[in-house]
């Protein structure tokens, strides 16, 4: 008998199904965040965020971008990023326009969950990077900290030893060591497994792996990490690009 789970026409029909989930999520999203600016911009922001109709919309949109984190992600592993299929396109990029098109993506979600955001970065600091897959790993990395914040985040750039760390950090109590021992597993090329208690597959950090290892440059290639501390003494993603 065929074994059906190999089947190319599976895979296919798969990837289809998850591409066209992806679009719906993406119009629903796009709905939230407009419904949530709108009364950003017509009530006080605090009393806004005190309506429970309100919170239950931040906590919808919450949950949408990180499904459509998780189908994308999907999407360009199934893809096999860096192949023919889903080119993989270094271009020299101003790193504070990186940092906006983040701050851009986030503004709405993190204003509806009266989360800060800070960023530090310099202005005029360029680097060579696969702008939307970066984006992406930022994006999903800040999603993440929305988890574990109390009120803040913090997203920040700068050059250290001739290699670019992007930094995205929270105020909260930090990770856990299996989070941090999962993100180490994810740069050696193992998932974490899935963890039903959090409702984590470890596809995300995976995923970030992914993308820092084919950034290279002179044989150095980039890397993740998770670590406690950092500017507010949370949580801390690493993603470094050589």
């Amino acid at each position: 008998m065929e074994d059906q789970h190999s089947s190319p026409e599976l895979f296919l029909f798969l990837a289809s199904t998850v591409h066209d989930m992806k679009n719906s999520i993406s119009v629903l999203s796009g709905t939230l965040e407009s419904l949530l600016a709108a009364e950003q911009a017509r009530a006080d922001i605090d009393a806004a965020q005190n309506a429970p109709a309100y919170l239950q919309m931040a906590q919808m949109l919450y949950q949408t971008k990180r499904l459509n984190d998780n189908l994308i992600q999907l999407l360009a592993l199934y893809k096999e990023v860096g192949k023919p299929g889903y080119p993989f396109d270094v271009q020299p990029q101003l790193v504070a326009q990186v940092v906006g098109q983040v701050v851009d993506q986030e503004k709405i979600l993190l204003a509806s969950k009266g989360i800060r955001l800070e960023t530090d970065f310099p202005l005029e600091l360029i680097w060579t990077l696969d702008e939307d897959l970066v984006i992406g790993v930022l994006a999903h990395a800040i999603n993440n900290a929305i988890r574990y914040t109390k009120d803040t985040i913090r997203l920040s750039a700068r050059e250290v030893d001739a290699v670019l760390e992007l930094r995205v950090e929270d105020n909260g109590e930090g990770y856990s060591q299996a989070l941090i021992e999962a993100g180490s597993a994810a740069m050696n090329g193992m998932q974490a497994g899935v963890d039903f208690f959090t409702n984590s597959t470890g596809l995300g950090l995976y995923f970030s792996s992914e993308v820092a290892k084919m950034h290279k440059y002179r044989g150095q290639s980039g890397s993740i990490a998770l670590a406690n501390g950092g500017a507010l003494g949370g949580g801390c993603f690493i993603l470094r690009l050589p």
